[in-house]
């Protein structure tokens, strides 16, 4: 997965975690096999992949860039962090057994994810991916 499609695949996991916490569901299981609570589950199994080795990827994409690396190394190795506890927090999501809009809303305003966002936000404009 290239890194534009990462990044599309983590910003529309939030989006569809925000619709998600405003519906008041106690469970994402549906009777049916479908629906929102499996498209959660869609979602959050691409924004793993999307933030598995993340850091390393935005690094290698800006050093191919020719840019200057090193005046972004400190600011880059705090991408990785975030991108890691993001992706830590979508696991313990993942492995949850029922995921109610709650724990969706809280993960939405957990500082890891938020962070994470900007950082891929000032990414973009910064290097114009």
């Amino acid at each position: 997965m290239i890194l534009s499609e990462r990044i599309d695949a983590i910003e529309s996991g939030y989006e569809f975690m925000l619709a998600y916490a405003a519906q008041g569901r106690d469970t994402d299981r549906d009777s049916s096999g479908s629906g929102a609570g499996f498209e959660l589950r869609e979602f959050l199994q691409k924004m793993d992949k999307a933030l598995d080795g993340l850091g390393p990827l935005i690094k290698s994409a800006i050093d191919t860039k020719k840019s200057n690396l090193g005046a972004s190394n400190d600011f880059l190795d705090a991408v990785d962090e975030d991108a890691k506890k993001a992706l830590g927090l979508v696991r313990l999501i993942m492995a949850q057994p029922d995921v109610s809009s709650m724990l969706i809303d809280n993960a939405n305003a957990s500082i890891h994810l938020r962070a994470l966002l900007t950082d891929l936000f000032i990414i973009d404009e910064a290097f114009d991916f």
